[in-house]
């Protein structure tokens, strides 16, 4: 988890950017970046630029989902893919799931189901949360590699830039943190209106290729993922007081998940 430090001698706009993408890099992927300035100036700008990471990534997977379809059945590629996604983002989202879903299930409010969110082991709500996102996902994959390899990867770059850019939309401006410390503290609010909709419209617009003879359906299907996630939000700000790292973890998976389903209703 990222801690706040000082400048580091250079404030200009170009390099607060670039300790921006570094930040966003590092905080959703294991790629091994040099840290650079950390606050909430830097923090906004890698929220905002989390479905670019989200994008990225994407690619990567569904790389490795189409060169393994050529060899092994689509559901042990599927399975093999959301390996490698959990090995590259050190499995922080799942973690965040679990936690989270954990927390609601205990039907504790503030200190107290923050108090259950912290503790180390996974309860059996938490459980239940990631063997049915993790199968959703797994048979959304085999399913989406039957396709064309163009809907492929749009597909799987979309849903993976879209559980970003949930996270994005969990940092929007009015949206407390739970804690005063810890990755929430850090983000919660720092994003403003126009990157968040500057990354809706080009989550969107890739979405557009993610199912073949039905371009509406990709951005219908952000669409409808974010409007849960909007809700799963406000909720979680009700019984935690406001957001946690946990609970962006949690965003960027419900997301895929929904992102996945929409893609491939009657496909």
């Amino acid at each position: 988890m990222p801690e706040p430090t000082g400048p580091d001698g250079d404030d200009r706009p170009g390099s607060r950017f670039a300790d921006g993408l570094r930040l966003s890099a590092t905080t959703f992927t294991t790629l091994p970046l040099r840290p650079g300035r950390v606050d909430r100036g830097t923090a906004g700008t890698a929220m905002a630029a989390a479905p670019v990471v989200g994008a990225l990534l994407g690619a990567v997977l569904a790389g490795v989902l189409l060169a393994l379809t050529a060899v092994v059945s689509p559901l042990v590629a599927a399975g093999v893919t959301l390996g490698c996604a959990a090995l590259l983002t050190r499995g922080l989202h799942l973690d965040g799931l679990a936690d989270t879903v954990d927390a609601l299930g205990s039907y504790r409010r503030g200190p107290a189901a923050l108090t259950v969110m912290r503790q180390p082991d996974v309860g059996p709500f938490g459980v239940v949360a990631l063997v049915v996102v993790l199968l959703v996902q797994a048979a959304s994959l085999a399913e989406l590699a039957g396709r064309s390899t163009t809907a492929v990867l749009a597909g799987v770059v979309v849903a993976t830039a879209a559980g970003r850019l949930g996270v994005t939309v969990a940092c929007r401006r009015g949206i407390p943190a739970a804690r005063t410390e810890g990755l929430g503290a850090l983000v919660a609010g720092t994003v403003g209106p126009v990157a968040l909709t500057v990354g809706t419209l080009a989550v969107g617009a890739v979405a557009l290729l993610a199912v073949p003879g039905r371009p509406w359906q990709g951005p219908l299907a952000v669409a409808a993922a974010l409007a849960v996630v909007v809700l799963l939000l406000r909720h979680a700000v009700r019984r935690f007081g406001g957001v946690t790292g946990d609970v962006l973890g949690a965003t960027v998976e419900v997301t895929t998940t929904l992102v996945y389903l929409g893609l491939l209703l009657s496909g």
